[in-house]
């Protein structure tokens, strides 16, 4: 018999392939959590990394690795805890915060953060020649409005004082019972003065400070690659004052757009995470109970915005700038099955802005689905079976899910109001851009809560704010959220959010669609990576822990 030579023979060859390292051959995910340097997709190439420009979720999450603000999110539930600052106080009336920042905080050239590099960075987010989004984050605080307005001239009158290098005093109109929530958010972060002011002056927008080899930061990373479209990596910064407890010792965000090539990526082991996950393979995940796959719940609404002051169309702007029309578009939407065949990872049908539970809060205004109302308000509005309403144009960011919904609108409004509607899609940081110069008429949009309050959704919409990007106005509107943010009673406070949902219904400048789930494929290496509602996760807390048998 030949079996002794055969086993021999098979012995030798398994020997001769340890010794070559021919094995099972180790991928790039797990050779890497070996190496403590994480991979994520962040799903598009950022449109910035200055942290007082930036409003994107897949912006934030590079640039809270390369920043610290006064106050830290804690990894597991996003509670505030200590960052530049090493402690603080409030004062009895709830008005006057006092901030001690650390002694070895360090910007990464290796220069101080003082409490004035915090004074120079809200001062930027505040200048109106800056125009910062965000501005909006920093009106809790007095004078700050009336400064990002132009209505005071003089920053040194706003709330903001620093009586010596290590503390900072923050003065409020009124008390805010989420303030260190608030101030966890990427708009407070501070930036370099000498940086800033080396690229420009500090109102001056786009400059080149951002870019590796030139970004100066004062978080747990530096930025060390950017590959425009490809991806972009941070180094664990040595000079960070908790450097010993980060765990990680470089994180690298890819830009895959496409949901089946990133899925293919994960699936080749060149991601430890995943942005999301196509629809349909949700559902094969969800069947089989796969461990790889993460439904999260948090605090986002997908909506249509639709654009109250067209420019450069009449005829559409007459038309949008009608609330029966608006009013019409959102009631013949079918919300349910936008959740089962395009989502179809356990969203839910949204007929409000904020989701369920934000801060507490439930809102009771609810849209109707009522299609005989929808063609009534159209012909009433002058447009009896869409007849004379011009066709209309609906943007969307590049993505299939984006893509998917989109048709499903645009043949939704043909079929029941006769609307003809044009689809156009965008790259992220195009159709970002679009959205802030009002160059749209109706646009998809999702918002995620930047922190756990009814506020962070409906405060955008009131007039001027830099987010409310629909150009939308309406003086009851801003009374009610002015209101709400001078009432101290919790209940009192709610029931002004009750009625500003209403009129959202009402005036229409949103036509909600979904409350989300934060959906996404994770290995087993990644350690730390906790559900959170509003789907921030401090890199500074992650470990890469090798699989078994690795």
């Amino acid at each position: 018999m030949h079996r002794p030579l055969r086993s021999l023979a098979s012995a030798l060859l398994c020997l001769l392939l340890a010794l070559t390292g021919c094995g099972p051959k180790e991928d790039t995910a797990a050779r890497k959590a070996k190496e403590g340097y994480l991979i994520i997709n962040n799903a598009a190439e950022p449109s910035g990394l200055d942290p007082q420009e930036v409003t994107g979720l897949l912006e934030s999450r590079i640039v809270y690795s390369l920043f610290e603000g006064l106050v830290n999110y804690k990894a597991d539930d996003l509670s505030p805890i200590p960052g530049a600052a090493e402690s603080w106080t409030n004062s009895a009336d709830g008005r006057t915060w006092t901030f001690k920042l650390r002694p070895d905080a360090r910007w990464s050239n290796g220069d101080p953060v003082t409490a004035r590099d915090f004074l120079f960075s809200y001062q930027r987010m505040l200048l109106p020649t800056f125009g910062a989004e965000y501005a909006s984050m920093l009106h809790c605080v007095r004078g700050a409005k009336d400064f990002n307005e132009g209505k005071l001239k003089d920053f040194a009158q706003v709330g903001f004082r620093a009586p010596d290098d290590r503390t900072l005093i923050i003065e409020l109109d009124n008390p805010v019972s989420y303030f260190l929530g608030l101030i966890c958010h990427h708009s407070w972060l501070p930036v370099h003065p000498p940086t800033i002011l080396k690229f420009g002056k500090i109102d001056t927008l786009n400059t080149p400070w951002t870019r590796p080899g030139a970004l100066v930061g004062n978080g747990a990373f530096t930025l060390e690659t950017w590959e425009v479209a490809r991806r972009i990596v941070v180094r664990r910064n040595p000079g960070y004052w908790d450097a010993g407890n980060v765990g990680l010792n470089a994180v690298e965000f890819r830009a895959i757009t496409e949901l089946y090539a990133e899925e293919r990526a994960f699936r080749g082991g060149e991601l430890h995470i995943t942005g999301s996950v196509p629809p349909p393979k949700v559902v094969k995940l969800r069947e089989t109970g796969a461990p790889e796959l993460r439904l999260d719940p948090y605090l986002s609404t997908s909506f249509i915005r639709v654009n109250c002051e067209v420019k450069g169309n009449e005829d559409v702007r007459k038309a949008l700038a009608d609330p029966r029309v608006r009013r019409a578009l959102g009631m013949v939407i079918d919300r349910q099955q936008i959740v089962e065949k395009v989502l179809r990872a356990g969203e839910t049908p949204a007929l409000n802005l904020t989701p369920p539970g934000t801060g507490g809060f439930v809102a009771r205004a609810r849209w109707q689905e009522d299609r005989a109302e929808a063609r009534r308000l159209l012909a009433a509005a002058g447009y009896p079976d869409g007849k004379g309403l011009p066709k209309l144009e609906y943007l969307y960011n590049t993505s299939e899910g984006s893509q998917k919904a989109a048709e499903v609108y645009q043949e939704t409004w043909d079929r029941e109001l006769g609307i003809k509607v044009e689809l156009k899609n965008q790259e992220w940081k195009v159709y970002l851009s679009t959205l802030h110069k009002g160059e749209y008429q109706l646009a998809r949009s999702a918002w995620i809560a930047d922190y756990n309050d009814p506020n962070t959704f409906l405060e955008m919409f009131i007039t001027g704010n830099e987010l409310n990007q629909c150009n939308w106005s309406d003086p009851e509107y801003d009374r009610l959220i002015g209101a709400a943010a001078r009432e101290p009673d919790p209940a009192k406070r709610h029931d002004y959010f009750q009625q500003a949902e209403q009129r959202l219904v009402v005036g229409a400048p949103i036509i909600p669609v979904a409350f989300n789930k934060n959906k996404f494929l994770i290995r087993p290496e990644v350690q730390g990576w906790y559900p959170t509602l509003i789907d921030q996760h401090p890199l500074n807390a992650v470990r890469l822990r090798p699989a078994k048998g690795d």
